[in-house]
């Protein structure tokens, strides 16, 4: 007699146990966050390298306009044409429309710029100056040129070497003021605050002829 096949049983497919799945799905959440860690360090970077390059060219923009106003000089006897009080830098420069006052100051931790109205007129000159020395800051035309700014000193180079802007100077030929300076020394101190350099930055700028305004 024939034996009759038997078909063996199959065996069912074994799935995960809850075990296995949570395992699994911790394992995911601890390389999700690895990864997200990693991304937002990244991102982190990004953000302070692009700060850094705003604020670097900030102050390239800044020192390229202080060397433009300074190389713009306009040797006035109505009024200094160039001078460091401590505190401000004030200084006439050439314009299209005239003579025009400007003012670098440190105040509140920035930078400051303030500049008069243009004019061909001595009297509107002596009276921009004198408004120049009682500016608060907050006036039209102050413009916060750099911020993160702790201290603000100013060199004048006369004879053969640099000398602090405060001390006196060699007196023009037949005239009661001094002689202007062959160039001009700015150190900027920087800290504080968020973004801005740290440290001391250094500029020089050589000053050219000037034209007169009597």
């Amino acid at each position: 007699m024939r034996k009759a096949l038997v078909a063996a049983p199959r065996r069912g497919r074994r799935g995960f146990t809850l075990v296995e799945v949570l395992v699994a799905l911790v394992a995911l959440a601890l390389l999700a966050g690895l990864a997200w860690r990693g991304v937002e360090a990244m991102v982190r970077a990004r953000e302070v390298n692009a700060a850094q390059t705003t604020q670097a060219l900030r102050v390239d923009t800044v020192l390229a306009q202080w060397a433009q106003d300074l190389q713009a000089l306009r040797d006035v006897a109505a009024v200094p044409p160039l001078i460091f009080d401590g505190a401000a830098l004030r200084l006439v420069r050439d314009s299209a429309e005239g003579a025009q006052l400007v003012v670098w100051s440190l105040r509140g931790g920035a930078l400051l710029r303030w500049t008069a109205p243009p004019t061909t007129r001595v009297g509107e000159l002596r009276e921009a100056w004198l408004r120049s020395l009682q500016l608060q800051g907050s006036e039209p035309g102050q413009l916060r040129a750099l911020e993160g700014v702790t201290a603000m000193q100013v060199y004048f180079y006369r004879g053969t070497g640099w000398s602090h802007a405060q001390s006196t100077g060699d007196l023009a030929a037949g005239a009661v003021r001094e002689d202007l300076p062959a160039g001009v020394r700015l150190l900027l101190d920087f800290g504080g605050a968020a973004g801005a350099p740290q440290g001391r930055l250094v500029r020089d700028v050589a000053l050219g002829p000037q034209g007169q305004l009597r």
